[in-house]
Order: C-alpha cells, then sequence, then structure tokens
C-alpha cells in the first residue's frame, strides 16, 4: 500500500510540474481574445488594404460612448523624411466638412434665423441669375440644399485645363465673386427635390446663407461654435497655422505604378463650407463623441441639440443611381438626411459621410445605436488606374477608383464584425497601436 501511495504522489507531483512548464503556451492557444477580437481581425484588414493599394500613410480610431479611442496608424506623413503617421497628423476631411455646414444651418434654425423650408434665393438673392426650367428659382429651398436635392452641378466651376501645365489655376474659386459670376452659366439639372445630385456648389451656397445671418466669415463661425465648445484645438480651415505646419500631411494620387504629389497644405478658397476642415485624427474622436453623443452632456446639447441631430439622420431622399457604379456615397444604397448619409443594414442604421479631395480620403461612420464611431484617414487616393497618370497640377474632388475603394472594404468589416461587438468586454480593446510600413 505504502509503495502505491508514493507511486501516486510522484504522478501528481510530475503533472503538476509538466502542466507549469507548459501552461503558458496552453493558455496562449486556448486564450486567443485579444489577438482573434473583432478590432485585431479590423487591424489586420486595415494594414492589408493599405498596402495593397500603395497608401504613403493614414490613421484610424474607434470610439466607443467616451472610453479611450483604440488607435491604428500607418505610414509617414511626409514621404521625403519619413515622418509618421500619428495621432496629431492633420489631414484634409474634404467632404466631411459639410456634416459641420449642415450642423451650422440646424444651429441657427434652431435659434430661429432661419427655416430649412425658405427659399435659398432669400439669403443668397445672386442665385435669381441661376437658369431654372422647372419653375421660379425661390422653389429650391435650404433643405433642398442640404439635402443634394436642388438640381446644381457637383463641381463649384467647370475645371478644366488644355494644356500640359495647369499650376496657374486655382485649385478651386479663390473668391465669391468668381462663383457669383458664373451664375448666369449655372442651370438646374432637375426639379428641385424630386431626386439627389451630390453638389458641392449647394454647400457653398449654405457657406452664403451662414456668412450673412451671422456676420462671420464660415471659419469664424464653425471655429466658434462648434471646434471651440468641443476642445477640438488642432482643428482649423485651409492653411494651418504656422505652429501645427509641421503636423500636417503630404498628399498623393497614385495612378497604377505612378505617384503624383499634391499641392501642400493647400487652400479650398470659397469652397471651405464643402471642403476645407483639417484636423487630426484625436480631433475628430471629439467631433465623433459629439455625434454618438452622451446623456446629461451639457456642452453636446450647447453645440446642437440631440433632436436636431437625429431630425438630419432621417433619411429623406434616395441616393441610388440606376445604372452607375457604385461609389463610397451611393454603395449599399444609402439616403440623404440633412448633411449626412444614411445606410441601413439589416435592421440597424448606421450614420457616415466621406472625403476626398486633393489625394487625401476619409470616412465618418457612426452607430448612434450602440454609440460607437470610425473614423479614418488616409493621404494617397488609389484612382485604380493602371497607365501612368501624365497629371502635373492639383486635382480638386477625386475619387478612388469605384471598384476597389478600401473604405467600402473597410466599412463592411467595420459593420459585420466590429460594430456588433462594441462595448462588449474587453475584445473592444483600446489604446494605440501604431502598424505598417
Amino acid at each position: 500500500m505504502a509503495k502505491g501511495k508514493i507511486g501516486i504522489m510522484l504522478s501528481r507531483r510530475m503533472l503538476i510540474v509538466l502542466f507549469a512548464a507548459l501552461a503558458p503556451s496552453l493558455l496562449a492557444a486556448q486564450s486567443p481574445r485579444e489577438a482573434a477580437s473583432p478590432l485585431a481581425v479590423f487591424h489586420a484588414r486595415f494594414d492589408a488594404e493599405f498596402q495593397r493599394h500603395g497608401i504613403i500613410g493614414g490613421g484610424f480610431a474607434f470610439v466607443h460612448e467616451q472610453s479611450p479611442a483604440t488607435e491604428f496608424f500607418y505610414g509617414v506623413a511626409r514621404a521625403e523624411t519619413r515622418q509618421p503617421i500619428d495621432a496629431h497628423t492633420a489631414y484634409n476631411w474634404a467632404s466631411i466638412t459639410k456634416t459641420m455646414t449642415a450642423i451650422a444651418i440646424l444651429q441657427l434654425r434652431d435659434r430661429g434665423l432661419l427655416s430649412l423650408d425658405d427659399p435659398a434665393v432669400k439669403y443668397v438673392p445672386e442665385l435669381r441669375e441661376v437658369h431654372d426650367a422647372y419653375g421660379p428659382v425661390d422653389a429650391i429651398t435650404i433643405r433642398d440644399l442640404l439635402t443634394h436635392s436642388a438640381g446644381f452641378r457637383n463641381p463649384t466651376w467647370p475645371w478644366d485645363c488644355d494644356s500640359s501645365d495647369c499650376n496657374w489655376q486655382p485649385f478651386e474659386p479663390a473668391k465669391w465673386s468668381q462663383v457669383a459670376a458664373m451664375l448666369p452659366y449655372t442651370n438646374v439639372a432637375f426639379k428641385p427635390g424630386s431626386r439627389w445630385s451630390y453638389s458641392n456648389l449647394g454647400y457653398v451656397f449654405l457657406g452664403q446663407v451662414i456668412e450673412r445671418l451671422t456676420g462671420d466669415d464660415f471659419e469664424v463661425y464653425i471655429e466658434k461654435n462648434i471646434l471651440m465648445p468641443l476642445g477640438m484645438t488642432e482643428s482649423y480651415f485651409d492653411r494651418s497655422p504656422y505652429f501645427l505646419e509641421n503636423h500636417v500631411s503630404e498628399s498623393f494620387l497614385r495612378s497604377g505604378g505612378k505617384l503624383t504629389q499634391q499641392p501642400f497644405n493647400f487652400d479650398t478658397g470659397i469652397t471651405t463650407s464643402n471642403s476645407g476642415l483639417k484636423a487630426p485624427i484625436r480631433d475628430m474622436e471629439k467631433y465623433a463623441r459629439f455625434l454618438i453623443g452622451e446623456p446629461g452632456n451639457a456642452r453636446y446639447e450647447t453645440v446642437l441639440k440631440r433632436s436636431s441631430l437625429e431630425e438630419a439622420w432621417r433619411g429623406e431622399i434616395p441616393v441610388a443611381m440606376p445604372g452607375e457604379p457604385a461609389t463610397a456615397y451611393t454603395s449599399g444604397q444609402p439616403r440623404m438626411g440633412l448633411g449626412f448619409f444614411i445606410l441601413k443594414s439589416g435592421d440597424h442604421t448606421f450614420i457616415f459621410h466621406d472625403g476626398d479631395q486633393g489625394g487625401f480620403s476619409a470616412e465618418l461612420l457612426l452607430d448612434p445605436a450602440r454609440r460607437c464611431a470610425a473614423i479614418l484617414a488616409v493621404n494617397t487616393t488609389d484612382t485604380g488606374s493602371h497607365a501612368d497618370s501624365t497629371a502635373t497640377h492639383a486635382v480638386s474632388n477625386t475619387e478612388p477608383d469605384n471598384q476597389t475603394d478600401l473604405r467600402l472594404a473597410l466599412r463592411r468589416e467595420l459593420i459585420d464584425n466590429v460594430f456588433p461587438s462594441c462595448g462588449t468586454g474587453p475584445e473592444a480593446g483600446s489604446g494605440t497601436k501604431p502598424s505598417g510600413r
């Protein structure tokens, strides 16, 4: 009996020693929570898509309520000096600026200074010069401009150049007088309010409404009434303040194997209200937190009432264009709200806006029900072309190739896998995670 007991004791001791030796590898094999979390899987997809599209640099943040954001960074902000991308790298957010323009209009409405159904000509009388074959131009309302249903063209002016060097042309119209001079040559393409057609020009008109009602330049109004109360201290419009210029990213167009650098730290001129915002990822996290909301946050309510934001997200008009390939704006057949796109996926609703300009490409994607948001910005637009580009000048309103837009691939990953896990324990994750290149 004694022998048997000793044998059993030795066996147990041996098992304990063996388990202690193997425990780290066993635990690693059986507990891949962090490695297999939805955000970790997304991180790998993020790196792979950036490499596939030849992106020079970019960043991503995922925000859940007021918890610390998860941030990924990739590549460099300056090609020559190899300055790395970080949370304070400033990008041009292009048309995501329009969401702030819409918020400003709703602020003015909430203060009783305008109605969304007011004729636009009430505030911008120069619009009477526009040719409208569908009736009096008075039928075009502030709401039509917000929803891109007024019938105006997409570009702010017919951008063209027939010479080999077009650097003499301004990147965008520099003054309102230049846009106003084009109004007699501008037509309304369809009955206002009857359909959707994206229009940067319409948001220039909204910028004029804001300036003329408040007496402030558009940039000044947004800084005082959105950026300052949200603590977005590194955000501004167009060219950077001298003390922040070292954070500004360069930007590029990629056409196959050819990389064309775009003008550095450019000025969007009179089109600031549709595309002029510059900001780092870290500041855009503050903007995203405001948009997803926080019950009882008086500062957020001061910027805009929650009910007004939810009004902007009702989805007033479909944006699907029959027979046309999907873009970052139209993929998934979203509807257009007041300055925001509304996308249904199953029984869930997402709010988003994209931006493309001068080589920068960006997306802001919100899940208000789960109080989460994703923010993406890159400094390289992949045009999808395999022929070398001959462009030697700035390209405004640039768009990635419709079939290979990296935002669409990443958006699907976020909607299907990341947002559903939002806030569900350790796998939600937080922290800064550099990556790539």
